[in-house]
């Protein structure tokens, strides 16, 4: 028993798989729109006061901010569509081959669970200033002369900032009289 050759072009399965690597921002897009959706659905479900006064009210932000990313999902297919590629990063100088530095991540992590423990008994300004200073000294700072009092301007700047300015009310712990 003999097999011909039925000179045929490339199995569809494997045309299809190139096609798909060579367009692979199309999932960009996908994603995009998946989210936009999902900010427009929450927005549009919204339980809002029927008391609110005024056109600007708690949906706007939400349905502006789904609305674009609607636009930027059919803008970005149909750029992707057209034969738009995106331009490989040459500003980075990072070497792949280097292992991940999970010490840092691991102290990242243990600085910002440690600042989200400690904000209710503390207070957002001594958590705050610990947060900024540990993040600081996980990046590879050690100016102990300089890190704490910038750790220290930055929080109380924010805590003034959004318990003031914003009228986000933020627990203020022992320095509530004080601040």
């Amino acid at each position: 028993m003999t097999t011909q050759s039925t000179g045929t072009s490339p199995a569809p399965a494997t045309e299809r798989r190139s096609w798909l690597r060579d367009h692979s921002e199309l999932g960009v897009s996908v994603l995009l729109l998946a989210l936009g959706v999902l900010v427009l659905t929450d927005a549009l479900t919204m339980d809002v006061d029927i008391a609110q006064r005024g056109p600007v009210g708690p949906r706007t932000v939400p349905i502006v901010v789904g609305t674009g990313l609607l636009v930027i999902a059919a803008l970005l297919a149909v750029d992707v569509l057209r034969g738009g590629r995106g331009q490989a990063e040459s500003g980075e100088d990072v070497d792949l081959s280097e292992p991940a530095d999970w010490r840092t991540v691991a102290l990242l992590a243990g600085v910002f669970l440690g600042a989200a423990v400690l904000i209710n008994p503390l207070g957002f300004p001594v958590a705050g200033a610990l947060l900024f200073w540990g993040a600081a000294f996980a990046l590879g700072s050690r100016r102990f002369d300089r890190d704490p009092l910038i750790a220290a301007v930055l929080s109380l700047a924010t805590y003034a900032a959004f318990n003031n300015l914003l009228g986000v009310p933020l627990p203020g712990g022992p320095l509530m009289g004080v601040l």
